[in-house]
């Protein structure tokens, strides 16, 4: 198996609800672990929050989640930003635009000057997305 890279979102408190947000846009399978699961909460009132979850799309997009223990530091949005790009511009545009839903269009996703489409956005959880639609070559 080759080594992947994968975007790891953390939240507070809203991991479960984001993982089946993005499970909406993407589809695949969510798994999710609580920390109840492991024993592993640090205050008993914590342990029904996301340890970890992953989504796997058939597609082969894998994004984890989990939420943050409120005596960690946490960082809404500021500390990742993910990016999706390919050439399947009716796949890439419906992502975009569900993404979008309830967020802010910072770039709206059309012709590039370097000859892809592009467009960014922050998605109703805080977190950034860059979408690439490769051009005809």
């Amino acid at each position: 198996m080759s080594t992947v890279l994968n975007p790891y979102i953390n939240f507070r408190g809203q991991a479960k609800e984001a993982g089946e947000f993005y499970q909406s846009v993407f589809g695949g399978e969510l798994t999710v672990s609580t920390f109840d699961d492991y024993q592993m909460a640090h205050d008993p009132s914590e342990g029904g929050l996301v340890m970890h979850s992953q989504l796997t799309t058939p597609g082969g997009l894998t994004l984890m989640i989990s939420d943050v223990p409120k005596d960690m530091e946490y960082k809404p949005g500021n500390n990742i930003s993910v990016s999706l790009s390919g050439d399947d511009e009716a796949e890439l545009h419906g992502y975009f635009d569900k993404l979008a839903e309830g967020g802010t269009i910072g770039v709206p996703l059309e012709k590039a000057p370097w000859g892809d489409s592009f467009g960014q956005l922050v998605d109703k959880y805080g977190i950034g997305w860059l979408v690439n639609i490769a051009g005809a070559k």
